[in-house]
């Protein structure tokens, strides 16, 4: 997804893009990255240990990209709410990749 900005100041045209990547797959805290994602709950990714660990995505290859702390405190208050589900925790990211952490600008859970 790329956005384009186009400002006009006086008679100086400033161009700013502002590029934001998508991620999908399964959320995970980093304490259970390697473990079986399909029997991986929401409720274990709350637990003390495993939230303050931080959370991040397995994509379908396999490979973990970790949250920033937006991400993390996004992920967080959407995996405590009422309407999270129990498995099966697939997520939509958006934001930019810095080595192998995302910095999240969204976050929805699926």
């Amino acid at each position: 997804m790329t956005t384009l900005r186009i400002w006009l100041t006086g008679s100086l045209l400033t161009v700013s893009a502002a590029l934001a990547d998508t991620w999908t797959g399964t959320i995970v805290d980093v304490m259970c990255k390697g473990k079986d994602l399909s029997s991986h709950t929401s409720k274990c990714a709350v637990m003390p240990n495993c939230a303050k660990s931080g959370f991040g995505v397995v994509l379908a290859d396999g490979k973990f990209l970790k949250f920033d702390e937006t991400g993390n405190a996004m992920a967080l208050k959407r995996l405590r709410s009422p309407s999270a589900k129990e498995k099966d925790l697939k997520v939509k990211v958006a934001g930019s990749r810095d080595g192998e952490v995302i910095k999240v600008e969204s976050f929805d859970l699926q």
